[in-house]
C-alpha cells in the first residue's frame, strides 16, 4: 500500500485556546481560511464532518471524515476515505503546543495511504500549498490581524 506524508508548521503569537477556537469555529471558518471553505458536523470521537476544501489551483472537494480526536486546545485529527477504507485514506491533524508563555505552535498535517496514493501525485503539492497558506491565514487572525 502507497503512502505519504505531508506536515507544516506555524508559529502563532497566541494561546492554545485562541488557536483552539479559531479552528473548530466553523460557522466563522470561511471568514479567514483560504484552504478550508467549510466544516459541519460534531466534534466529538466517532462524530462525522462534512468538510469542503478547495486546494490551490485544483477543483474544490467535499469528503465525510469521521472524527478520530478532539482535544480542546491540544489536537484535532479525523480520517476520511475514497469511496471505501484502502483505496485512498487520509488521516488529518492539528496539533497546537504551547511556545513561551503565550504563543502556540500550529502543526497541521495529513498521512496518505491507500492502493490509489501513487496516482495524486500533482494534488499533494497543491494541498502543501494549501496548509501553507491556511497556516498563515490562521496566525494573522489570531494574532489580531486581518486575514
Amino acid at each position: 500500500m502507497a503512502e505519504r506524508h505531508i506536515e507544516t508548521s506555524i508559529e502563532i503569537d497566541a494561546s492554545p485556546e485562541r488557536v483552539w477556537n479559531l479552528l473548530t469555529d466553523f460557522a466563522g471558518m470561511p471568514k479567514w481560511n483560504p484552504f478550508i471553505k467549510s466544516i459541519t458536523g460534531s466534534l466529538t470521537p466517532g462524530g462525522r464532518l462534512t468538510v469542503h476544501i478547495v486546494p490551490p489551483g485544483k477543483g474544490g472537494m467535499t469528503f465525510h471524515p469521521t472524527v478520530l480526536t478532539a482535544s480542546p486546545d491540544r489536537e484535532l485529527r479525523w480520517l476520511g476515505h475514497l469511496l471505501f477504507p484502502g483505496i485512498f485514506d487520509g488521516e488529518h491533524y492539528f496539533l497546537i503546543t504551547p511556545v513561551g508563555e503565550s504563543g502556540s505552535r500550529l502543526t497541521q498535517g495529513e498521512k496518505f495511504a491507500g492502493i490509489l496514493v501513487g496516482l495524486f501525485g500533482s494534488t499533494f503539492a497543491a494541498t502543501e500549498t494549501g496548509f501553507h497558506a491556511m497556516n498563515a491565514a490562521l496566525k494573522k487572525t489570531a494574532e489580531g490581524h486581518e486575514a
